[in-house]
Formats: structure tokens, sequence, C-alpha cells
């Protein structure tokens, strides 16, 4: 990607992940990416359990309700160790750093990019994501199935957890300094998928009205990982550097 600060889609996404209330930026002219990118609210972003309604809302819902219920535990030694990160990062690096301005932004690139990667707008993605990914993306891209296609989109309200796994500091051979962070995210999609996906993916019945109306959701997972160079003069970049959509992209 390079998430780049200049004009278009790339700046505005670099400033949605690294600026305190970028999320209230407006988004950039580009339609196609715009229309993709619904602004965040200010409310907790990183809750032990999320809780999305699946049935209608209002004085005209009829019918049982459902709610689906992601939970997760996570590891203290984990927590510590990322928690860790985050003051080495705003002590050397960066002082605003703030892991939940970032959370804020990351799902909306998340969002953005796993649309582009499902309509097969790989063209729209060479200021999003690195030059190696975006290569072997447009070589899987073309022999998925469009069932697993489909599943790859995640509309922001659809994103049911988010969590951060892999934290990263290093530096490489020429002294260049380097931040990376690997974000998780679970969200649900309607794609036409198998009752039973193997090892990754759970389906919800959703009952709207009655049970003779059902609506199938699949409960499914994404890892993306964030990198920024922190070399002194460098630009303010965060580039997508991974992506696994695990069981459908492959």
């Amino acid at each position: 990607m390079a998430l780049r600060a200049a004009p278009g889609r790339g700046r505005w996404l670099a400033r949605a992940l690294a600026a305190p209330g970028a999320a209230r930026v407006p988004p950039p002219p580009a339609a196609a990416v715009a229309s993709a990118l619904p602004l965040a609210g200010r409310r907790p972003l990183r809750p032990a359990a999320r809780f999305a309604s699946t049935a209608g809302q209002g004085p005209e819902a009829e019918g049982p309700q459902r709610r689906v219920v992601v939970v997760r535990i996570t590891s203290p030694f984990a927590w510590l160790r990322t928690r860790f990160y985050y003051l080495l990062i705003r002590l050397y690096f960066d002082q605003e750093f703030s892991i939940e301005e970032f959370t804020r932004g990351a799902k909306q690139a998340f969002s953005v990019v796993s649309k582009l990667l499902s309509q097969r707008k790989l063209d729209l993605l060479d200021e999003l994501v690195s030059a190696e990914v975006l290569q072997v993306l447009k070589e899987k891209i073309s022999l998925l199935p469009d069932n697993h296609r489909d599943a790859l989109a995640a509309d922001i309200d659809a994103i049911m957890y988010t969590t951060e796994g892999d934290v990263r500091i290093y530096y490489d051979d020429d002294g260049r300094k380097f931040v990376s962070i690997l974000m998780r995210f679970w969200y649900l999609n309607g794609a036409n998928l198998p009752d039973e996906v193997p090892g990754e993916t759970k389906v919800f019945q959703i009952v709207f009205g009655d049970e003779s109306t059902k609506e199938k959701r699949h409960l499914l997972t994404a890892n993306y990982e964030f990198q920024r160079e922190f070399t002194e003069g460098a630009k303010p970049d965060w580039t997508i550097t991974r992506i696994e959509h695990p069981r459908l992209l492959e």
C-alpha cells in the first residue's frame, strides 16, 4: 500500500492509522474507495466480547431474536508483551502513537482492502499493499471460485471482533527502523459457502420473522499485517505486508 502522506486514498488511510482523531477526516474524492470507508464513531474498540444483533429492530420487528457473540480469551503474557512494545513505540518512535486509533484505522483499511479483493479491483491496491504481496494476490485471486471470492469482503459493521497479534520492532542491515503490527479480524459474511469449512469457519442460522425465512452467516477470520518505517526522514506510511484469509485465500 504505501499508505502515503499524499493526496488520495493512501493518505487518508495513513492518517486514520497514525493520527489521533483521524477517523473523523473526510474521505478522499476517489468514489470507489470512499464509498467503502464509513466513518467510525467514538466507542470502545476492544471489548472482551462483541455483540451484534442479527434480528430486526424497532416496533415492527417480530419473531425470535438472536445475537452473535464472539468471545476470545487473551493470554496475560501476550497482553503484557504487546503493551510493552506499544510503550517502546511511544518512547522511541512516535510519542502520539495510540493503539486505539491504530485499531480504528486498521479496521477501515481491512474493510476497504477485503472488498477490493472480492471485487477483483487489484489495480486500486497499488497504494495500499506492498508490491510483493500484491503480486501473490493477483495470482491467487484469479484462481478463486466465486463463492470464496465473495467471502473475502468484510463490511465494517460486520466486523465482530478485532485484536492485535504479533508486534515487532526491528532494524534491517542498513540500519533502517521498522514497526509491524499483525491485526486479526473476525467478521460475518453471507457468501454461499459449505455449512462446514474445515478449520476456521462456523455457520450461524439467523432467523428473521419465522422459521420459513433464514439467512446463513459465516464467521470468518482474516490476518492483516501493517508495517511502517520509522527511520529519520522516512514518510509516515503504513503498508499492508501480509494478507491471510484462512481456508479462502491460500
